[in-house]
């Protein structure tokens, strides 16, 4: 026989070596998903502690703003309150002294209207049938 290998054992071999260097491939192959697999995972659980922290400080900021606005709004609501009562105090005192300043004019206007009539009965008598027959003619129509 001679010292040349068998094309049949350099195909054997050939394959051989194309199946190991396959396996291999896919080992590293298998290996490189696998480290990508928990580098994504690491990634995601990452993402979702930072989500989650994001979530819960905005949560919080939320709840200081919506206390700042329910304190503003108490305090502007106070302030609206007292100016409407300061205004309705105001408003009854201008009422009060109107109703009095009014009430004292009917007062003079009545005495100065029954010393005119004790004065003057005939002419007021006289004055009152003349307005009562106008009155009665206007009425009439």
């Amino acid at each position: 026989m001679s010292d040349e290998p068998n094309p049949n054992q350099n195909l054997e071999s050939a394959k051989a070596h194309a199946k190991d260097a396959v396996d291999a491939t896919r080992a590293h192959a298998k290996d490189a998903v696998d480290a990508t697999k928990a580098h994504a995972k690491e990634a995601l659980d990452a993402t979702r502690a930072h989500l989650k922290e994001a979530v819960d400080q905005s949560r919080e900021h939320l709840k200081h703003a919506a206390d700042d606005l329910r304190t503003a709004a108490e305090a502007k609501a106070r302030e609206l309150r007292e100016n409407a009562e300061t205004k309705a105090r105001e408003f009854r005192g201008k009422a009060e002294q109107a109703y009095g300043e009014t009430r004292a004019r009917v007062r003079t206007l009545q005495e100065d209207s029954e010393e005119y009539i004790r004065a003057n009965p005939t002419k007021s008598v006289l004055t009152a049938v003349a307005a009562g027959f106008v009155l009665g003619l206007l009425f009439r129509r």
